[in-house]
């Protein structure tokens, strides 16, 4: 895991960085020759829903990706708001309400820590390499 400090970026309150964050999972997923459509979805998901239901603080959104002893692929959002995320049921016209449904169906797992003394939480998923 310690590639995980290097495969770290900061994610501004605006929710044009998101293709920020793709750019830099295609680079990273690249050099460990893997795919990264799914890794590319997933992270979209992840930092959007991050975004989107964080506080209004102008505390920043944490992204990191890295690598399991098996080679899977993990990343984690990590916000200052103690909120816990939870999959909604978005009905067929909706735009809204499907990202947490996406990233429960492609990964391995996925899941919340909350972070000591009420400092946020940290969103998590794993993928299986492919």
């Amino acid at each position: 895991m310690g590639e995980a400090a290097q495969n770290e970026m900061v994610v501004k309150r605006d929710l044009t960085v998101v293709a920020e964050v793709r750019r830099f999972v295609r680079l990273v997923a690249g050099q460990w020759d893997m795919d990264d459509y799914v890794p590319t979805l997933v992270a979209s998901e992840l930092v959007t829903n991050a975004l989107h239901y964080a506080s209004a603080s102008d505390d920043d959104v944490r992204f990191r990706i890295g690598r399991t002893d098996d080679g899977a692929l993990w990343m984690e959002v990590q916000d200052a708001t103690c909120d816990l995320p939870c999959i909604q049921r978005a009905d067929s016209i909706s735009e809204a309400g499907r990202g947490l449904f996406i990233v429960d169906r492609l990964c391995r797992c996925w899941g919340v820590r909350p972070l000591a003394g009420n400092g946020g939480k940290v969103v998590f998923a794993v993928l299986n390499a492919s």
